[in-house]
């Protein structure tokens, strides 16, 4: 009896403390479903970009705020949404969770894990769509990208802040370009973000399993909107990858974003725009198309000291088509960025790998990126062989050539093969330092061309064991100590190595 007589006690006393609340919350109506796009009405204080929640759970993003209705783009499966459903605002911008909990994870263009690995402990978001840093929190371009790749460090180097464009046909190895790249930051501080954007589920699988294998997915976050994928994923996968990054750049560490490819994010938005009844303008594109990719590729930046000196570097992809770079979409990403990597059908198949167009190519950072070792071993590189291409083209007439032409040409197939590099192979500095050295002051002129990439392994294995301590200073202090002579800066004591190997070495045969 008595129980009962506190439990009626306690009711009682929950009874007289309610009271009750009236709130006020906002509920829309869809109007018209279909292709992954809904027109919402009732939704009169919703904002851009602003999450909605469908009765099924299915969640959209506000992207047309019309006078009479809302367009959504929806962000998953739509075919068990009915006209009149509700449609409930959650009252927050489009974001994704970040921080250093992400690393080593795959997840979707909503920052969710999708790599069976279970829930990512983080409580920090940021919103998809930032300002970028305006132009006192930025200071100027001066750190490197190491990408291990010998003719992109020597030729057109990447600085961290940079905006880096890696533009060719399909095919012709721009995906393992940014790979390697990656790759190659295990130990260099500097964490990456690879965006996947219309991208088969198998592909993404294949490079999962090839960064493990190389030790790589320590350093990396992998965001992926598949190809089977709505395409209102696609369009702000790459949006979600910049705000992952924009964290470490924040939070005065270094990050780089590869974005793959921004040819197949301008086709998302295209489709999600036409859609949306946007009025088409060149090649169909809506006419923000270039807008699209400016406010992504202006958030890459390095960060004042003041505000931590942190740096978030992009490498945006773009496809072309047979080789046209004056295309609609390419054109504008080439306008943004601060130089491009022209990877040429030609050269692929003429087995130059990484098909790199030396002429073409170019960083408009430029040296001031580059460490002091490479930017005196490599100064003309770049121009020697763009003159190199255009000299090889002439010659193909069969005219009478003099000997200093001859000779330019005999030197440039060297450069050429030293360039050659396998893919998942990338090299350390000082290995491309000695290499680069020996190719660009003629010493390699004696050495048959096919055999000048088993002299380049076989040199610096010897240089390695036999030079340790000389090997070391290099790679530690990042400079070549040259000295005058004759004119020109050389480092005899490097060129008496070189040598030396040189007239003891005999290459094996085929």
């Amino acid at each position: 009896m008595a129980e009962l007589l506190n439990i009626y006690d306690s009711f009682l006393k929950q009874i007289e403390e309610y009271e009750p609340r009236v709130e006020a919350v906002e509920i829309g109506f869809v109007k018209e479903i279909g292709d992954g796009i809904a027109r919402v009405s009732g939704l009169g204080n919703v904002r851009f970009n602003e999450l909605v929640t469908f009765s099924n759970g299915t969640q959209g993003i506000a992207f047309n705020l019309e006078s009479d209705n809302v367009g959504v783009i929806i962000m998953g499966d739509y075919g068990s949404i009915n006209e009149g459903d509700e449609v409930r605002p959650q009252g927050r911008i489009a974001s994704v969770p970040v921080g250093r909990e992400l690393v080593g994870r795959v997840v979707n263009a909503l920052g969710e894990p999708i790599d069976g690995k279970g829930p990512i402990a983080t409580s920090e978001r940021y919103n998809i769509e930032r300002i970028a840093p305006g132009v006192m929190e930025r200071q100027s371009v001066n750190r490197p990208v190491q990408t291990g790749i010998m003719a992109i460090d020597a030729m057109i180097p990447i600085g961290r802040g940079q905006r880096e464009l890696i533009i060719g046909d399909r095919q012709i190895g721009k995906t393992a370009v940014a790979i390697d790249t990656i790759i190659n930051q295990k130990g260099q501080s500097l964490f990456c973000i690879y965006v996947a954007i219309g991208k088969r589920r198998g592909e993404i699988a294949r490079l999962v399993a090839t960064l493990e294998e190389n030790g790589a997915m320590e350093h990396t976050i992998i965001v992926a909107a598949t190809a089977s994928e709505a395409a209102a994923l696609q369009y702000i996968a790459p949006y979600s990858g910049c705000a992952i990054g924009e964290w470490f750049m924040e939070n005065g560490m270094d990050a780089l974003c590869v974005y793959d490819d921004l040819s197949r994010h301008a086709w998302a938005y295209r489709q999600v725009s036409l859609l949306m009844r946007r009025p088409p303008g060149r090649e169909a594109y809506p006419g923000d198309v270039f807008y699209l990719h400016s406010r992504l590729l202006e958030r890459a930046a390095q960060l004042s000291e003041a505000r931590g000196g942190g740096s978030l570097t992009a490498l945006p992809v773009i496809e072309t088509q047979l080789g046209d770079v004056s295309a609609f979409v390419p054109t504008n990403v080439i306008s943004i960025t601060d130089g491009q990597i022209y990877l040429e059908g030609e050269l692929f198949n003429a087995g130059q790998r990484p098909a790199i167009n030396a002429g073409i190519s170019v960083s408009r950072v430029g040296s001031a990126a580059q460490t002091k070792a490479m930017k005196d071993t490599s100064g003309g590189l770049r121009i020697q062989q763009a003159q190199f291409r255009a000299l090889a083209a002439f010659a193909q007439f069969g005219s009478n050539l003099d000997k200093a032409t001859q000779q330019q040409l005999d030197r440039g197939l060297r450069l050429q093969e030293l360039l050659k590099q396998p893919q998942y192979l990338t090299l350390p500095l000082a290995d491309q330092v000695v290499a680069i050295y020996a190719g660009t002051n003629g010493l390699l002129d004696t050495i048959p061309v096919d055999k000048v990439k088993q002299w380049q392994s076989e040199f610096v294995r010897f240089f390695k064991t036999q030079h340790g301590d000389f090997y070391d200073d290099i790679a530690k202090n990042k400079q070549l100590k040259l000295e005058k002579v004759d004119g020109s800066k050389r480092n005899l004591q490097l060129e008496a190595i070189i040598k030396s190997f040189i007239e003891n070495w005999a290459p094996a045969s085929n």
